[in-house]
Parts: C-alpha cells; structure tokens; sequence
C-alpha cells in the first residue's frame, strides 16, 4: 500500500470503518511509514478535541423562564388542549431559533481552510524541531535531495539551493498536511531554521505572497507553477521574505 492509498483511507481506518483486509494493510504500511503513521496520530488528536464539552452548546437560564411564562400565558387564554398545541410549536419555534443561533454561530467562528492549514504547518514545524525529526535525507545537495522523493509521492517538488545567499539546504522529509502527504524542504540562516513545505494546488492561477504570525513564527504562503508553497519560521519577517523571493525566481 502506498502513502497515497493510505491517505484516501486513513480517514476510515482510524473510524474502524475498513474492512479486515484493507485494516491488515494499513497496519503494515503504518508500522514502516513514519508519514502516515503521524498523519494518523493528528486524526485521532482532532477526533478526540471533538469531544471537547467546551464544544457542546447550553441554553442559557433565561430559557426555561421565558419558555414557563409563554406557557402560562398560553394557559390562561385557550383551552387546554389548544393551549397545549400553541404551547408546543411556541417550544419548537424557540428551539429552532437557538439551534440556529448556534449553528450561525459554530460557522462564523470555524477557522477559515487556511487557517487550518497554517495550524498544520505550525504543528508540523514544531514538531520537527521536538521531535528531531528534521530530515529523512539530510544533504545540501539539491541533486540528493530532489531525487530522493521519487516513489515516494505523486508528485516532483522542486528544490532550490540558495546557498550563495546565506540560506543552505539541509536537507528534506515527507511530511501530512491538508490531507495529503507533502516534501518539507529544510533550509538553515545562521541559526533559524527553515521548514518549507510542497503539494499540488487545487488551482493552477498564480497567487500573491501572503503573509502571517502564528505562535511566534513568521509564515509566508505563495503559489505558484502549480504548487501550494509555505515557509516557516523563527527568522525575522524581512529575511524570510528575502528567501521566499528567491525560491520565487
């Protein structure tokens, strides 16, 4: 099974949801894939936060008040079972405004789909870092490293060597974002270090540079011949900005 296989079904595979034979599989490619087997852990990290009760939505006290007194009310102008039927769709009504007002609520206050990739990128950062999982090649050679990731994804991600300008090239790894298995280009400046990660785009259109801070770190998004681009980093904004520029050109 490849990594691209395991990534269609790690989603099924973490809800148990596979059959014997396909979780067999999975089980194997897992147990030798350092990629999918943390893409799998993060899943099961985001399934758990779920279960969250800060999640879980609770009518305020207010509710049961205005809810007895419409009922009262209701009571002393109609008959009982008039008053009972107006009394039930007046309850309904009302809990279809809440559950509305929640729901407006949840979708209005959901991360954006990029900002639930830059939380992706920042956990991957740090988590190379921690982990000392920095590289799967380490090598400054663009022509070692490059190489390297042949087989191992869908795609060829292009790597740039910008030593001659002060940023060298430590090496690469393969790494889970939005998804899907993406290279991490890791590139050194003095002594910051950069994690630059590389996937398909969902759109061939070239976009601007955007740029944001998260948790202390300095990000930069950019697409362009096809591939989504984020680099991250402890390096000051204007240097960071200085090497996307040049993995730009």
């Amino acid at each position: 099974m490849t990594c691209q296989e395991t990534g269609r079904l790690i989603h099924a595979f973490v809800d148990g949801e596979l059959d014997i034979t396909k979780s067999l599989e999975m089980e194997a490619h897992l147990r030798t894939c350092k990629s999918c087997t943390l893409a799998r852990e993060e899943i099961r990290a985001l399934s758990s936060s779920m279960k969250d009760a800060s999640l879980r939505f609770t009518p305020s006290a207010s509710f049961e008040k205005r809810l007895r007194s419409a009922v009262r009310r209701e009571a002393k102008d109609q008959p009982v079972k008039q008053g009972w039927w107006r009394w039930s769709m007046a309850a309904a009504s009302f809990a279809v405004v809440v559950l509305a007002v929640w729901v407006t609520s949840m979708i209005l206050n959901r991360p954006s789909s990029d900002n639930l990739v830059a939380q992706e990128v920042v956990s991957s950062h740090v988590r190379s870092l921690m982990a000392q999982h920095l590289t799967d090649v380490p090598s400054s050679d663009q022509h070692t490293v490059k190489p390297w990731f042949d087989g191992k994804l869908d795609f060829s991600p292009p790597v740039k060597d910008p030593k001659e300008q002060g940023f060298e090239l430590k090496g690469g790894r393969l790494d889970y974002i939005d998804n899907r298995p993406v290279a991490a280009l890791v590139y050194q400046r003095r002594q910051h270090l950069i994690n630059v990660f590389v996937w398909p785009a969902k759109s061939s259109s070239k976009s601007t540079t955007q740029a944001s801070v998260s948790q202390g770190y300095n990000l930069i998004r950019w697409t362009n011949s096809g591939m989504e681009w984020w680099a991250i980093s402890d390096l000051n904004l204007a240097e960071l900005q200085q090497f996307v520029q040049m993995l730009q050109n």
